[in-house]
């Protein structure tokens, strides 16, 4: 477990925070949800449209984990739109359908969890590539992976609190291991959109399940977060430990909500799947 880190000067941070300026909503396209036609037939992910702006990134209150700093003003100059939902089984299912690739198999310890709605899990940064690049094809329109800035500008949405509703955990608002008012732990995936969206209208953005980014993670914040990796950077090499790793996002379903924060990071190397990894999707404007 990485170490906590000593509180910085928080109450200084967040008048300073307070001041950056945040997009504007007068636009009435911004945060409205709406999918592409595919050529096969259907309708493409629901996406959100978000505009340019600024924001801060990284751990503005001082009681986050090392790799959360510096803090730093990031400028998004381009507007773009973003899964409302992490892709889910029926999502994933079509596109392997269409495009004869094997079902993706569940891990033989969630066989019982159901597909359907709940955000695929078990896929690889090759395979949420490969789902980007057919996204493209059937839309029209060039879908990715997010970066791991435009990713954390959207899941913060204006906000600079620990969680997107404010700075203390608030139960059944996201899937995690210790967010139920029941008392329950968290055993399992829970079907998109199950709680409540953030201001921009992307749900799960907090917990159920990590999510790739295109960008490489680093130890501290470094300018790679700007960027998405290429392909010479992410290849399988014969030494798993000499692999560059990759950006996740989001926390999930089986962490404490001290992971799942807004400014949390994890990593992973591009063949890396597991139950508690998934994806959303970014289409470029």
């Amino acid at each position: 477990m990485n170490p906590r880190r000593a509180p910085g000067n928080a109450t200084l941070l967040t008048i300073l925070l307070s001041l950056l300026p945040l997009p504007c909503a007068a636009d009435a396209e911004y945060f409205q949800s709406f999918q592409d036609p595919l050529k096969g037939g259907g309708l493409g992910p629901a996406m959100i449209t978000v505009p340019a702006g600024s924001f801060t990134m990284g751990d503005p209150h001082g009681d986050g984990l090392p790799d959360e700093i510096p803090l730093h003003k990031v400028t998004i100059d381009h507007e773009f739109a973003i899964g409302k939902y992490e892709i889910t089984f029926d999502e994933y299912d079509r596109y392997t359908a269409a495009t004869s690739q094997p079902l993706l198999a569940p891990y033989p310890q969630i066989a019982d969890w159901g597909r359907g709605q709940r955000p695929v899990v078990g896929v690889k940064y090759f395979d949420a590539v490969a789902y980007c690049a057919w996204l493209s094809r059937q839309t029209g329109h060039r879908y990715r992976l997010p970066t791991e800035a435009e990713w954390d500008y959207a899941a913060r949405a204006g906000t600079q609190t620990r969680y997107w509703w404010g700075d203390e955990l608030q139960l059944d608002k996201a899937n995690c291991y210790n967010c139920s008012s029941s008392g329950e732990e968290s055993l399992r995936t829970t079907p998109v959109g199950s709680f409540p969206a953030n201001p921009w209208g992307l749900h799960d953005t907090v917990g159920n399940v990590w999510e790739w980014t295109a960008s490489l993670w680093t130890q501290n914040y470094t300018g790679e977060e700007l960027h998405s990796a290429t392909p010479e950077q992410v290849k399988i090499l014969p030494n798993y430990l000499e692999q560059r790793q990759l950006a996740l996002r989001g926390g999930a379903w089986n962490l404490l909500a001290r992971f799942n924060r807004s400014s949390s990071r994890y990593y992973g190397v591009a063949q890396s799947h597991n139950n508690n990894l998934g994806f959303r999707v970014l289409r470029e404007k």
